[in-house]
């Protein structure tokens, strides 16, 4: 959702920028879309590690923005790339997935790994 440059004093997000396509694309109209000075929020899934391409083709982990999500170091070269500054993470949850869901998706081996 394009908006004009430098209009608005804050933008605030929930985890959906996890299921657009072109992260990049979608992090610098945000940016482009601010004054000099204001505020963004992000809530968004990142992983650490690497989690298998069947866990993110599933269509529930896709409805819960999981399917989505990219490394945290891209996500954080991404919206440095696209502008923003003074970027801080203010809080994180780790959030594991349970064994039960996983197996849906993986071998016994990649669970092991993963």
């Amino acid at each position: 959702m394009p908006i004009a440059g430098g209009v608005a004093d804050v933008v605030v997000s929930n985890c959906v920028l996890n299921l657009v396509p072109d992260k990049k694309q979608a992090f610098a109209e945000r940016s482009g879309s601010l004054k000099k000075v204001a505020i963004s929020a992000f809530q968004i899934f990142v992983l650490v590690g690497s989690a298998a391409r069947r866990t993110a083709q599933s269509a529930a982990m896709y409805v819960g923005c999981v399917a989505g999500a990219m490394q945290k170091d891209e996500y954080l070269s991404i919206i440095e790339k696209a502008g923003f500054k003074e970027v801080k993470i203010q809080k994180e949850k780790r959030i594991e997935l349970p064994d039960e869901i996983l197996r849906q998706y993986l071998s016994e081996e990649a669970m092991n790994d993963f």
